[in-house]
């Protein structure tokens, strides 16, 4: 008993499709292959090309997480002076403003007469 090959029906038919039509299919197959070849290697080299920012975008965002936590460091410590300098003499504190203020007053003053 012998099978039946492609193209080869049980009565010796090839199922309807003559040979220049089964060319006609393959070639048609072999054009939408490489369509979506190309299709897929776009895609990769996309997906490559996310993959890479992706990797720079985490880098950064660590060096700005290492950057603010020195930053607030710096800013805690700074906090912590300002509630020692409050806690200290309020007599003082309001004599350093008392001449900051006239300082300020003069400089404004001698601007204003020079114009």
């Amino acid at each position: 008993m012998r099978r039946a090959g492609l193209g080869e029906g049980a009565a010796g038919s090839n199922y309807g499709y003559t040979n220049s039509g089964y060319s006609v299919y393959e070639e048609e197959n072999e054009k939408l292959t490489e369509s979506l070849r190309s299709k897929v290697s776009a895609i990769k080299s996309l997906s490559i090309e996310i993959g890479t920012e992706v990797k720079q975008q985490n880098k950064m965002l660590v060096e700005m997480d290492n950057d603010f936590d020195s930053t607030s460091g710096f800013l805690g410590a700074t906090m912590g002076r300002l509630k020692t300098l409050s806690r200290g003499s309020q007599t003082k504190l309001l004599c350093y403003m008392m001449l900051f203020s006239l300082f300020v007053f003069f400089v404004i003053y001698w601007i204003i007469k020079l114009r």
